[in-house]
């Protein structure tokens, strides 16, 4: 029946109710026990048997979970059932009200000492906080989930681990984030423990740091992996929806397992519509490739469909980083004017702290762009600040790339030395051992 509570806090419990409800010890104790065995009872010197709580519950009115742990099992599940309320604001868009609704049912679950329950709302909390921006916030959270599922398999704990990932890699600490990333794959395959789902999650968030750290092939393999493994459904908001529906017609009737039942399938419905997110990334990653191999249309289609996909969760940071590379095809297009309005727009969301890889790409785009206007003193400006982002993200190959344009801009306005001191930077972040490269690829998943 799991743990319970020792007999003498079983045995206020039943003194309480029973005062509570106006009962005599013989009358709870009729037809089956004594009045001497309530009274042994609720001073805390027997340990009730399942039989005599369930005749005890009976009669007290409460559920048998209730009496013999404090918990009840219908309030348990109207918690799970709000859980997946707020993972349906969270799912849609709606991030505010979806951290008022985990922020209260945080608090609920740590009253009933649910740990489980306490874990998907700090999940739901660090979520809500990469969708703003706050990546601190994001980070505490995620390592607070962590730590209540402290003793759950892996695949129960890959939320939380990614989620810290993403944060890092938000952050600009792309070498940790892909560490995490990894390991953590690397452990589930080699493991044996082949849980779609974690894999898709993992699969799918190591995509970003892949390519900021030019691990290009590395990037597009993950990316096929993600999209082989991403569940097929038609509309998972309205079967989640069936669901929620359902559970709840189920607990009324006090059918608690089979609302259970129902509000599981919708939590993981609500996930998968979360993944959105995620899956845009395959389409973003795509459409990287396409304008790699110079088929512009394609790649220009493929991330407006991921933009399309992330404007629907109101993911603000990543649509911001997707822009910056919707515009570097747009301009390679020959339309330069409308992606420099883009890199503009873009920027006021984009900071050291949040985003800053493409903080700096947008930088050099501009740059670009400046550059090809003539207005050389402008390129130059974007360019060092693109350079000061780069070395603190440690996105060396980037890096490189950039120094090579300023020291080519330096040198076309005379300025020879200062052009030299940037190609030798360039150099050294590109030769510099063990910036660009990572460790042997994470072992595959059974796809």
């Amino acid at each position: 029946m799991g743990e319970r509570d020792e007999p003498g806090t079983i045995g206020r419990r039943v003194q309480q109710l029973r005062v509570a409800r106006g009962l005599t010890q013989r009358q709870l104790a009729e037809p089956v026990y004594t009045p001497a065995y309530i009274s042994t009872l609720e001073a805390g010197r027997v340990r009730p048997s399942d039989e005599a709580l369930r005749h005890l519950s009976e009669r007290l009115g409460v559920e048998f979970d209730e009496l013999a742990t404090g918990r009840s099992a219908r309030r348990v599940t109207e918690l799970r059932l709000r859980l997946t309320e707020a993972q349906r604001a969270l799912a849609v868009g709606e991030a505010e009200s979806a951290v008022e609704q985990y922020a209260a049912l945080l608090a609920e679950a740590e009253a009933q000492e649910l740990p489980e329950e306490q874990a998907a709302a700090l999940l739901g909390l660090g979520e809500c906080a990469l969708d703003t921006g706050e990546l601190a916030d994001g980070r505490r959270f995620f390592e607070e989930a962590e730590a209540r599922l402290a003793d759950a398999p892996l695949p129960a704990r890959v939320p939380a681990l990614r989620g810290r990932a993403v944060a890092h890699y938000l952050a600009g600490e792309l070498r940790y984030a892909v560490y995490l990333l990894e390991s953590t794959i690397d452990e589930l395959n080699r493991g044996g423990l082949h849980d779609p789902d974690a894999l898709l999650l993992l699969y799918a968030s190591v995509i970003g740091p892949y390519m900021d750290m030019g691990a290009h092939a590395r990037a597009a393999q993950a990316a096929e992996f993600a999209l082989a493994l991403a569940p097929q459904s038609g509309d998972p908001a309205l079967v989640a929806r069936m669901h929620r529906s359902v559970a709840r017609t189920l607990l009324a009737e006090g059918r608690l397992a089979e609302a259970d039942a129902s509000l599981a399938k919708a939590a993981e419905l609500y996930r998968g519509l979360h993944l959105r997110t995620e899956l845009a990334n395959c389409h973003w990653m795509r459409g990287y490739v396409y304008a790699q191999n110079g088929e512009l249309e394609q790649a220009e289609a493929e991330m407006r469909e991921a933009l399309h996909m992330l404007s629907a969760t109101r993911a603000t940071l990543y649509s911001s980083q997707l822009t910056v590379e919707l515009a570097d095809v747009l301009h390679r297009r020959g339309r330069s004017e409308e992606a420099a309005e883009l890199l503009r727009d873009v920027l006021g969301g984009l900071s050291p702290e949040r985003g800053a890889v493409h903080a700096a790409a947008a930088h050099r785009l501009l740059g670009i762009i400046a550059e090809d206007a003539r207005a050389t003193e402008q390129a130059e400006e974007h360019y060092v600040r693109a350079l000061s982002l780069l070395e603190r993200a440690g996105a060396a190959g980037d890096l490189a790339d950039l120094c090579r344009l300023l020291g080519d801009l330096l040198r076309r306005t005379g300025r020879v030395e200062a052009a030299l001191d940037a190609y030798r930077t360039g150099l050294g972040h590109r030769t510099a051992p063990g910036t660009t490269t990572l460790g042997p690829a994470p072992a595959q998943p059974p796809v």
